[in-house]
């Protein structure tokens, strides 16, 4: 019932967001646009190599479909200019570690200008995680454009570099785009206020895996589209950074969920021993390849892409698994995490393969971030709805299990247990007057008649004695039975009841040749005079008075009201009792 409940609107939401990413795919798109200058060369070099003299080393310049290579201390793009359309005014390129940005404007005539960018001179755009730079004086007689990139880290940045006449984000498109975006990390806060809610009520450990990886994918659109500069100034090499490391606490998270979320018994258990160490290395690719971005410089994005695709093999691996064995938890990953191992596999892909322009897939990733957390907020909430019926469910048998023990079988009554561990609250609710009931000459009945008789004595003498919300009623074993009253009359109704024994039993026994009578000790004790005393105490005070109904001559109550109760007065009369005894 509760998954029909769920996939419906999960149906519905999902159709809505996808009629919401559509325009957004668009946009960023639109944003991004072709180049207007898009006819680029590349070459590789040293540092000590001018621009001007690569410029006018035609030989050197690979026009084809580059290989963007980073063996070089320096990347090289050549931008061809065309004097019919619109000129350019910015460099813009996919952020990564470097240390600096060099460009050259080159005029029919030969004249050159030329500017340089340190890193830390370069500035965030608001779109998809690039920089810009400011290009130097263009006018009608630029023919061309030349970039270098010193220590590059990445492939991307070179193979996304483009020319552009507005700032990206200063476009209709742009803004629209941030609008959207704007949004959609509107749409990532729900979730956490859903889970805070969760967890209030179930304190299981993949709420805050879910929250986690909410936060750091919310911290992603943030760093990657440039919303952060509205938050915070950073430089460019720090937001790189940033955005590597949140990515790998996304990945880290989504493990993490993955690991704690799957019902037990719906996992391999060597798969899922495997996730922590699959979060944990994560966790140090990111932060290594983040912390120390020129250490194998040439190689280094290559082997940072190598190292997430065991992870990302263990997650598909996790979801088949799982699958398999019947999860319904898995049902809900698969659906959330299908934009972003898509996602991945781009990344990975095109960050391998020389002869694929390396890119980044802002636009599903931004669907990816939303759908995830939607399919997965949706997941919470049905497992959340299944656990918490399974714990009320676990409730309700431990209740009826608990007033199992509390009765005994033969009577209905309650039994020892109850009184024992509730005696101190029931005397603060005016429950003052203890009275220890037996039967009298029981054992004659059972030998006569048979057990079986004898139980219907004993049914017949629990009706009789009538709880009611002011008189509990306890079968404290065999034929003793005790009577806990409250209000003024608790004496005079108890020693009812046990007068009402004879006629009840006589009445619902039949066979019986002798009439079934009682005897009764009845101890009543003010809260004033013995606030301290418990059930021990006062359960032996009435079992002594009992006892003296028993010498008496039975079918008899022997009741006393105290006003000071002494336990040296108790152990007197216990021990008279033993003597008399011996």
């Amino acid at each position: 019932m509760t998954g029909r409940v769920v996939s419906r609107p999960a149906i519905w939401l999902a159709l809505l967001l996808w009629a919401m990413l559509l325009p957004l795919a668009g946009a960023s798109a639109r944003a991004a646009g072709p180049a207007p200058q898009d006819r680029r060369c590349f070459a590789s070099g040293t540092r000590a190599e001018t621009l001007a003299s690569l410029a006018a080393a035609p030989a050197r310049w690979d026009c084809g479909r580059p290989d963007y290579t980073l063996s070089g201390e320096r990347a090289f793009l050549r931008f061809a200019l065309d004097p019919a359309q619109p000129q350019p005014h910015y460099l813009v390129a996919v952020r990564g570690a470097l240390v600096a940005v060099r460009v050259l404007v080159i005029d029919a005539d030969g004249a050159t200008r030329e500017r340089t960018y340190r890193s830390d001179q370069l500035t965030p755009a608001y779109i998809n995680g690039f920089f810009k730079v400011a290009l130097p004086a263009i006018g009608p007689q630029s023919r061309t454009v030349v970039v270098a990139f010193d220590l590059p880290t990445s492939r991307m940045t070179l193979g996304q570099a483009r020319l552009a006449v507005d700032d990206p984000g200063d476009t209709p498109a742009g803004h629209r785009l941030l609008i959207l975006l704007a949004a959609l990390c509107g749409m990532l806060v729900m979730p956490l206020m859903f889970n805070a809610a969760f967890y209030r009520i179930l304190r299981e450990r993949f709420v805050l895996w879910h929250s986690a990886l909410v936060i750091s994918l919310l911290l992603t659109i943030l760093a990657k589209s440039g919303l952060s500069r509205e938050l915070v100034d950073l430089p460019v090499m720090a937001l790189s950074g940033l955005t590597t490391l949140i990515f790998g606490l996304s990945v880290a998270s989504g493990i993490m969920f993955a690991h704690t979320f799957i019902e037990p018994g719906k996992l391999r258990p060597g798969i899922r021993r495997a996730l922590p160490w699959a979060a944990r290395w994560a966790l140090f690719t990111s932060a290594f390849h983040a912390g120390f971005p020129f250490v194998l410089r040439a190689v280094q994005s290559d082997l940072y892409y190598f190292a997430y695709l065991p992870v990302l093999a263990l997650l598909l691996w996790t979801l088949a698994d799982a699958l398999a064995r019947g999860s319904r938890a898995a049902k809900f990953q698969l659906a959330g995490w299908a934009p972003l191992l898509s996602v991945g596999a781009i990344r990975i892909v095109t960050g391998l393969v020389p002869t694929l322009t390396a890119t980044d897939a802002m636009p599903l990733f931004y669907f990816g971030c939303v759908f995830e957390v939607l399919a997965t907020t949706l997941g919470v909430a049905d497992r959340f709805m299944a656990m918490k019926d399974q714990r009320d469910i676990a409730r309700t048998e431990a209740r009826v299990l608990e007033r199992l023990t509390e009765r005994d079988a033969l009577t209905g009554l309650f039994n020892r247990r109850v009184i024992e561990g509730r005696f101190a609250q029931l005397r603060g609710e005016g429950f003052t007057t203890l009275a220890l009931l037996d039967l009298d000459h029981f054992k004659a009945v059972n030998d006569a008649f048979g057990h079986a008789v004898g139980d219907r004595v004993l049914q017949a003498v629990a009706a009789a004695l009538e709880p009611d919300e002011d008189t509990l009623v306890l079968r404290m074993g065999g034929e003793e039975f005790l009577l806990l009253l409250r209000g003024g009359s608790a004496i005079q109704r108890a020693e009812a009841r046990r007068q009402a024994i004879t006629a009840r039993v006589a009445r619902d026994v039949e066979g019986l040749d002798r009439p079934q009578t009682a005897s009764m000790g009845l101890v009543d004790v003010p809260r004033d005079a013995a606030p301290v005393a418990g059930f021990t105490e006062l359960y032996a005070r009435a079992d002594q008075l009992l006892y003296d109904a028993k010498q008496a001559g039975r079918n008899r109550t022997i009741s006393e009201k105290m006003t000071l109760f002494s336990a040296h007065r108790r152990n007197r009369r216990k021990t008279d009792r033993r003597k008399a005894a011996a």
